[in-house]
């Protein structure tokens, strides 16, 4: 392994402890043990600050290699690099206000997300968690966050919240709450269809208390000129792309592969249903990787957009809508033995489901739209 990818034998290591993961409903521990001691959750810290150094396009295609290897890993993962690429987006723009995370993160401390909750589809525009200030600076938040992964091992974990009580009217609070507070715990059981490794709990805040040093913006709600706000949206949405862009990468080499052995007197390949629905995954992959370099480039480039928001979640859309597609296809090129249920395929045919309920969802996107066409 070099100091800036993810060797073939560690990736091959984590693919044959992926299906136990899943079948067992275990967090990947060990895979993320190797990772860590391999300095793989300080990829996107800067090499100044003790990591790797990856831009965001270089980590983007490992997050695709690791993904290709075992989805839930991949995803697992990225909810830290999240954070990091996130403080790294502000450090590159002058703002170091998270420049402590990076710090973090190169020390060894995990950070996960949590911005999810149930019926919220403002997202990260507003919160239905209550924040009251606690007299010094800080706040005491109380409320729900649901998909909370790495829940088993994170230290530092970014939430938002709404605070009602200031004379300058709502705001949504950012910033980071630590492990050992009394007011964090994990009602629940986490039983999910697919993604199950990844461990994503509940997390039930009493009280939970945010310090006033891990205070990162007061916002307005549904005011996204914050330069936290674009950070966290456009990391999140391409992160979390790239993991189902790999699991696109997988579906189609499974698929040449299936489409490649014999059936009959030839090959799937002979067929010009199966070619024809082959050649259509393969283009639509080629499009969807297009989509996801140019706004990886976008970032690292610090390029201006007026359309970041809309940019953002078509692209995140369109690659895990298409990875859904090119696992099916998949399916029709390896035929039966794809459908055994403890079978790669039907592992992420499961995962890749998880798609669907990352933000921003094709609800919000369509909202988005037609917010450009009033």
């Amino acid at each position: 392994m070099t100091n800036r990818e993810l060797s073939a034998d560690l990736l091959d290591t984590i693919r044959g402890r992926a299906a136990a993961y899943d079948a067992e409903n275990r967090f990947f521990e060990e895979d993320f043990a190797e990772l860590r001691g391999a300095g793989y959750l300080a990829a996107a810290v800067p090499v100044a600050f003790g990591g790797w150094g990856l831009t965001l396009a270089e980590l983007s295609a490992q997050q695709r290699r690791l993904a290709a290897a075992a989805p839930a890993t991949g995803l697992g993962v990225n909810m830290h690099h999240v954070w990091v690429q996130v403080a790294r987006f502000l450090h590159e723009r002058g703002d170091s206000r998270l420049d402590w995370v990076l710090r973090d993160a190169a020390a060894g401390e995990v950070f996960a997300f949590g911005i999810s909750e149930a019926g919220n589809d403002a997202v990260l525009m507003d919160a239905n968690t209550q924040a009251v200030p606690d007299g010094s600076g800080g706040y005491r938040l109380s409320g729900t966050k649901i998909f909370t992964t790495l829940s088993p091992v994170w230290t530092r974990l970014g939430v938002h919240a709404r605070d009602e009580t200031g004379p300058d009217g709502p705001r949504v609070v950012h910033g980071f709450l630590r492990r050992d507070d009394a007011g964090i715990s994990h009602p629940g059981v986490w039983n999910p269809l697919g993604m199950r490794a990844t461990q994503s709990y509940t997390t039930k805040l009493d009280g939970a208390r945010m310090l006033g040093a891990d205070v990162t913006a007061r916002v307005e709600p549904y005011d996204g000129s914050d330069a936290l706000i674009l950070g966290i949206f456009s990391t999140f949405s391409l992160l979390t792309a790239s993991v189902y862009a790999g699991i696109g990468d997988r579906a189609i080499e499974l698929a040449t592969e299936g489409a490649r052995r014999a059936a009959g007197e030839g090959t799937r390949l002979d067929d010009p249903d199966a070619a024809a629905r082959l050649t259509a995954a393969v283009l639509e992959h080629r499009a969807s990787l297009d989509a996801l370099a140019i706004l990886n480039r976008d970032i690292d480039e610090r390029a201006s957009r007026d359309d970041w928001f809309l940019a953002l979640a078509a692209a995140k859309n369109r690659v895990t809508d298409e990875a859904r597609a090119a696992v099916e296809v998949a399916f029709r090129m390896l035929g039966a033995r794809g459908f055994q249920a403890d079978s790669e395929l039907a592992r992420m045919y499961r995962d890749v489901l998880a798609g669907l309920f990352h933000p921003s969802s094709s609800r919000a996107l369509a909202a988005t739209v037609r917010g450009t066409l009033a």
